[in-house]
C-alpha cells in the first residue's frame, strides 16, 4: 500500500524543483534498479509488484498493487517496480582521458544516449552547461538503462571550465575537417551542441579544434546529424585507433 503522502512526493520527483529539495529521483524497470542498488546510489524505498529483489531490506521494500504503481509511474506503461534513490554529491571534475562536453542539450532521450555511448567508450565524464537537462530527470535516467551508475557528470559554467583547461578542445560544426582524415588524441575535451542550434557563440570562440562528419549522400542535402548520432560517430573516432 502506497500512503498520500508517498504518492504525492514520488510524483513531486517528476520535477526538477521538487529532486533539489528532497534531494531524491527515481528509477524504473528491473534493469536499471538492479544497476542503481550494484552501485554506491543509496537506496531510499522501493516499490514492487512482485515479490522479488531479495537482498532489499524488508524495511525499504513496499509490496504494491499495480494500480498504486500507475499512480506513481512516469511511464505510460508502468513496469513492474519503482525505486526512490538519494542523490549522491556530485563529484569533482577529474581532467584526464577524454570528456565530454554538452552545451545545451535538452531532450532526455538524447542525454539518456549519450551517457550509454560514454559508457561504451569509455568516457568516465560528461560536463554540462547549466542549461543541459537533469540526469535525474526520470526520462534521462530511463534512458541511460544503468549507465548513470558509471560515469560522472558535472554541472558548471562551461566558459570558465573551458577556459581553464589544459586539454585540447574539439568542437562539432557543419564547416570543421573531416573527422575520418584527423589525427585525434587519446586525451581532449570533445564539446556537442544543443539539438537546434549547436554550439553557443561564446563557446566557439573557445575551441581550437573544429571538426565535422562529412555527407556522402549525392544530393548533400541532410540538413543535421541528431547530436546523439553524432556522438556515437565522434567517440567511435576518436577510439578507433586504441
Amino acid at each position: 500500500m502506497v500512503s498520500k503522502n508517498q504518492i504525492k512526493l514520488i510524483t513531486s520527483l517528476q520535477q526538477k524543483k521538487y529532486r533539489i529539495v528532497n534531494q531524491l529521483f527515481f528509477a524504473e524497470g528491473i534493469k536499471v534498479i538492479e544497476e542503481l542498488l550494484q552501485s554506491n546510489f543509496e537506496l531510499d524505498h522501493l516499490y514492487t509488484t512482485q515479490n522479488d529483489f531479495d537482498d532489499v531490506l524488508i524495511s525499504k521494500k513496499t509490496l504494491i498493487h499495480e494500480n498504486d504503481l500507475k499512480k506513481i509511474s512516469a511511464l505510460a506503461t508502468p513496469n513492474s517496480c519503482l525505486a526512490v534513490f538519494k542523490i549522491p554529491v556530485e563529484k569533482v571534475i577529474v581532467e584526464t582521458g577524454l570528456i565530454v562536453v554538452l552545451d545545451s542539450i535538452r531532450d532526455p532521450g538524447n542525454m539518456g544516449t549519450i551517457m550509454r555511448l560514454c559508457d561504451w567508450f569509455g568516457v568516465n565524464q560528461i560536463v554540462c552547461s547549466k542549461e543541459t537537462v537533469d540526469i535525474y530527470n526520470p526520462k534521462v535516467v530511463q534512458a541511460t538503462m544503468g549507465s548513470i551508475t558509471r560515469v560522472n557528470v558535472s554541472y558548471v559554467d562551461l566558459n570558465s571550465f573551458i577556459s581553464q583547461t589544459q586539454l585540447p578542445v574539439f568542437g562539432t560544426f557543419m564547416d570543421g575537417v573531416n573527422i575520418y582524415k584527423t589525427s585525434l588524441p587519446q586525451e581532449g575535451i570533445i564539446i556537442m551542441g544543443n539539438e537546434a542550434n549547436g554550439i553557443s557563440e561564446e563557446l566557439e570562440d573557445l575551441i581550437q579544434n573544429r571538426l565535422s562528419i562529412p555527407r556522402f549522400g549525392d544530393l548533400k542535402k541532410t540538413e543535421s546529424l541528431n547530436v546523439a548520432t553524432a556522438s556515437a560517430i565522434i567517440l567511435s573516432e576518436f577510439r578507433r585507433h586504441l
